[in-house]
């Protein structure tokens, strides 16, 4: 294997971590953002906001992550 393959798997493998870890911060800032009015609604006003953002944080690295599996094809 020469230098420029090895030189650039490493990279790609790094990069793809920072994007991720980058992702899923971006995710989770964004779900405790969340307006409280229309979760509680959705929820039905029995959770906790917390636990409700928890549950809206989990749905959106699920979707982001299936975002991703569809970029591969």
């Amino acid at each position: 294997m020469d230098m420029n393959r090895l030189i650039s798997m490493i990279l790609r493998r790094v990069m793809r971590r920072a994007v991720n870890k980058g992702i899923s911060s971006g995710v989770n800032a964004m779900s405790k953002r969340g307006n409280g009015a229309a979760q509680s609604a959705s929820s039905g006003g029995a959770q906790s906001p917390q636990v409700a953002s928890a549950g809206a944080a989990k749905k959106a690295r699920r979707a982001a992550r299936m975002a991703r599996r569809m970029g591969k094809f």
